[in-house]
């Protein structure tokens, strides 16, 4: 009698589970990022808690909109070239964030930036800029 490896009975199944824990791993992070969006367009402030970093790109959110509280100027930042852990959470990044052109008028870094959302594109003619809701004042 031969016997049949423990791969070849189990493997499958082993497959099978984790494939469906790595989908629901990414529903929950892309869930928690919504989450999190709705509360900042909302409130119109830093919500916490945020998601980290890691959720945010597993889900695919992979930009976060800043807006400049002097030029009111909203630019995108790409969270895959951001040089922290993947368990810092969103809100934390606020006091990094620095616009460029105010930056460039007044000689030093400019640091009055807001938070506005998580988004999976840039800032375009197609994707415009998030809006406060239920509108700007």
């Amino acid at each position: 009698m031969g016997n049949k490896s423990r791969e070849r009975i189990y493997g499958a199944s082993v497959r099978a589970a984790a494939e469906r824990a790595a989908a629901a791993r990414k529903e929950a992070d892309r869930l928690a990022c919504e989450a999190w969006n709705k509360r900042m367009l909302s409130f119109q402030g830093p919500a916490q808690p945020s998601p980290t970093l890691g959720d945010a790109l597993n889900a695919g959110y992979c930009y976060l909109e800043v807006k400049c509280l002097a030029c009111e100027t909203h630019q995108t930042v790409a969270l895959d070239i951001i040089r922290r852990r993947k368990s810092t959470p969103i809100h934390e990044l606020e006091r990094y964030m620095r616009c460029r052109q105010c930056s460039e008028l007044s000689g030093f870094p400019y640091k009055r930036s807001h938070l506005v959302a998580l988004r999976t594109t840039k800032i375009s003619v197609r994707d415009p800029r998030s809006e406060w809701w239920p509108g700007e004042r």
